[in-house]
């Protein structure tokens, strides 16, 4: 809002969840009337009445938050391709990073493409470096088990002493992912959703991130009974936190995350105090990964770089070379040069390879060639049954009943019934199916005939899921 105003002369209008009811119904009339010249807003923000809209623009195009996958199940990004298509404006979409379906739009003629070959100011790209987690490993010392190698804490000192900021990224909330039972192995789980609770020791809280559940920290484990057998395993951010309070008592540091930057006002005083230099070591998630610009943040550590390379998510190596993309981003912004360290288990991995040798392009074919072999988006279609119950013996007999009349073709593959691998969420059970077609094939079309043969129970709640963007 303050570049905007600052560059333009115009304050814009505000547009999220966090507002209050009165704020938004008066922004809601005033657009109507055509009094708001610009509005900067979340998805939402797509379907406002505007009398009279001239343009799109939809920054950070390749985020996947811009997917709703909570009541309504829609991609924010394509409904602004559509409604631009539909009021006969023009769409902009902005990216560091596009996403593939852009890049494939592109080389098809569908979008133009305008590339800036430069940083804003002349600011040079940040040297990238990984380091080799199975060669370098983190020191003990009396900040007990530690997670950053000696390379990383040796750029820390050398930065400290050149009076620059550093960030360390772990997009892990709270101390620790999982408390494991010494004694007898047990693991504490949520009752509501096949999840670990997290250990948030600031609040003496392990919390469920899926539906929220908590409890205090147990003093004995609740299987054996064993007291002060309780461990936390892996780090979160408040961990890393920790060791790095140790390790550099003298610094100045932060740690933010959705869970500690709980409103915008809080956001915003953070983010005036490293840009006014009253923090020296930033500790984070996602949160810091876009759009700041912190003149004196010359270096990023990324603590697990390829966190984000596991489980059965299709856009799993685009996501995780997004995000590593735009966290090195932050380094080096002005006139000082910038630092990248990624610590990492898998050095020969193409995602963190491309990264170290700045090839965008080497990654991106690499990309949609195996994409278009597997016949996935943006070369096939997908769509996605999530099929749920409090009743799991009822869901499961409903998945074979509605398997059996499933399309059959050469054109259509159809995979599962199977448990989600968040196989319960919030006290329901869950299966899902996953069809694939070309991109050919009104995807949308093959489901509604499939849905139409059957007859769905008050007890049984059926999602349709358009172009997948999480598969748990």
């Amino acid at each position: 809002i303050r570049r905007f105003k600052t560059r333009f002369g115009v304050k814009p209008a505000l547009w999220h969840s966090s507002l209050s009811a009165k704020v938004r119904r008066d922004t809601w009339r005033e657009v109507c009337k055509g009094r708001v010249k610009v509005l900067v807003g979340a998805r939402s923000g797509l379907f406002l009445p505007f009398a009279n809209l001239g343009m799109i623009i939809v920054d950070e195009e390749h985020e996947q938050s811009y997917k709703q996958e909570e009541g309504v199940n829609y991609q924010a990004r394509d409904m602004a391709v559509v409604r631009s298509k539909m009021e006969d404006i023009p769409l902009i979409l902005a990216s560091a990073t596009p996403s593939l379906e852009s890049l494939v739009n592109v080389e098809m003629g569908r979008y133009d493409c305008v590339e800036l070959h430069n940083r804003f100011a002349e600011a040079k790209l940040p040297e990238v470096s990984a380091i080799d987690m199975t060669k370098s490993k983190p020191e003990k010392g009396e900040w007990g088990m530690s997670f950053l190698s000696p390379q990383l804490v040796k750029a820390i000192e050398k930065n400290l002493k050149k009076e620059e900021q550093s960030l360390l990224f772990l997009n892990r909330r709270g101390y620790a992912p999982l408390t494991l039972c010494r004694t007898c192995g047990h693991r504490i789980n949520c009752p509501r959703c096949s999840a670990w609770l997290t250990d948030h020791r600031k609040e003496g809280k392990l919390v469920c991130h899926h539906c929220g559940y908590n409890i205090d920290m147990p003093e004995k484990c609740p299987e054996c009974g064993d007291v002060d057998s309780l461990a936390p395993c892996g780090p979160g951010v408040e961990r890393l936190a920790e060791e790095v309070h140790s390790r550099f008592p003298d610094a100045r540091i932060s740690i933010i995350a959705s869970d500690t930057m709980d409103n915008p006002e809080v956001f915003a005083a953070m983010v005036k105090a490293v840009e006014e230099k009253e923090i020296d070591i930033l500790v984070g998630t996602q949160i810091l990964a876009k759009g700041h610009h912190f003149p004196m943040l010359t270096l990023v550590g990324v603590v697990d770089a390829d966190l984000g390379l596991v489980g059965g998510d299709l856009r799993a190596s685009e996501k995780t070379f997004q995000l590593m993309s735009q966290v090195a981003g932050r380094a080096g912004r002005d006139e000082r040069e910038g630092k990248v360290l990624l610590q990492t288990y898998q050095m020969e991995n193409g995602v963190i390879q491309s990264l170290v040798h700045n090839d965008r392009k080497k990654f991106i074919e690499l990309e949609k060639e195996q994409r278009k072999y597997l016949n996935m988006p943006p070369y096939g279609k997908l769509a996605a049954l999530i099929i749920s119950s409090s009743n799991l013996e009822a869901l499961e007999r409903f998945c074979y009943a509605i398997s059996k009349i499933a399309p059959r073709s050469d054109n259509t593959q159809i995979l599962g019934p199977a448990p989600a691998p968040l196989s319960q969420l919030r006290g329901k059970y869950r299966y899902r199916f996953l069809l694939k077609t070309p991109k050919n094939i009104k995807i949308q079309d093959v489901i509604k005939s499939w849905l139409d043969r059957i007859e769905i129970p008050s007890y049984i709640k059926l999602e349709v899921d358009i172009d997948p963007y999480s598969f748990m």
